[in-house]
């Protein structure tokens, strides 16, 4: 798990000094949504490779709500460098540049805030605000993901107890921090949570015995009585022998996208219709 966490926490950190803009002439990518990708069927694949997927530790990224825009980052194996990159659709082509500042990490589904650790940003006319932060009851948390819903609850890991945690919104109030049960919190260890926006389920990675190896990804399907019910292996088609994990889905709720471990200088980012879950789904 320290392993994963420093390779994450490395990823989400500012190591670039500059910016490089790529222009129109330089590089873009094909037309169409998805960056110009054919969607996968129920057999996951390679998300955009030698665009978004190439031979280095490349981090799952996310769509904002508009599908205009998509946030992720990516570590050279060769000079150890952390960079983030944006990739936007213009007249429904999709051009790429490197991001100076600390902007990535989860989008709201209204496209108005970007969480990042225990801080966050709010969209401006320009782009995103400067990090705020989320208040006392998150700076001792050591939080990898931040996830939200619709509704305003936070879902969150905390790398410092390797559990994934939850914060409503009643009334107009944040609770404080309350960690879930065993449901979900069972294994070696517990990170980077995705929360449908309607708060159906929960998705997230885990080392337990019964994986099929270092880190597998899980679903948990919220029941008729409110409750969480046991997490479920997304199974043999998502899970390998290797680490996969920070599984998102897009914010149109078609795909499922994950990383997954190809090496240990190279990860790449992978789709998969998400009518996967459907199969899991209890009847």
């Amino acid at each position: 798990m320290n392993n994963i966490c420093i390779s994450i926490i490395l990823l989400l950190s500012v190591l670039t000094i500059s910016s490089k803009s790529y222009s129109q002439d330089t590089f873009s990518a094909p037309e169409g949504p998805y960056l110009g990708q054919k969607p996968p069927g129920l057999t996951p694949k390679v998300f955009a490779p030698g665009i978004i997927s190439k031979e280095d530790r490349d981090w799952t990224g996310r769509f904002t709500p508009d599908m205009k825009e998509y946030y992720f980052s990516r570590n050279y194996k060769k000079s150890g460098k952390t960079s983030r990159f944006i990739f936007k659709s213009e007249n429904n082509r999709w051009f790429e540049s490197e991001r100076e500042s600390q902007v990535g990490g989860s989008i709201s589904p209204d496209g108005k805030t970007m969480h990042s650790g225990n801080q966050y940003r709010e969209r401006t006319d320009n782009g995103w605000s400067e990090l705020k932060s989320l208040g006392s009851s998150f700076e001792d948390i050591g939080i990898m993901v931040l996830t939200v819903s619709s509704q305003g609850t936070y879902v969150f890991d905390d790398y410092k107890t390797d559990k994934l945690r939850y914060s409503r919104l009643i009334n107009g109030n944040r609770e404080a921090p309350k960690a879930f049960g065993k449901e979900i919190n069972t294994g070696k260890w517990t990170a980077h949570p995705f929360v449908a926006p309607d708060e159906s389920y929960i998705i997230w990675d885990s080392e337990r015995e019964s994986g099929y190896g270092d880190s597998d990804l899980y679903i948990s399907f919220r029941q008729r009585d409110g409750s969480w019910g046991a997490g479920i292996n997304l199974g043999d088609k998502i899970n390998t022998g290797v680490n996969d994990t920070g599984g998102v889905v897009s914010p149109d709720g078609k795909y499922f996208f994950f990383n997954r471990k190809i090496s240990p200088e190279d990860s790449d980012i992978y789709w998969v219709d998400a009518q996967i879950f459907e199969t899991l789904r209890p009847k």
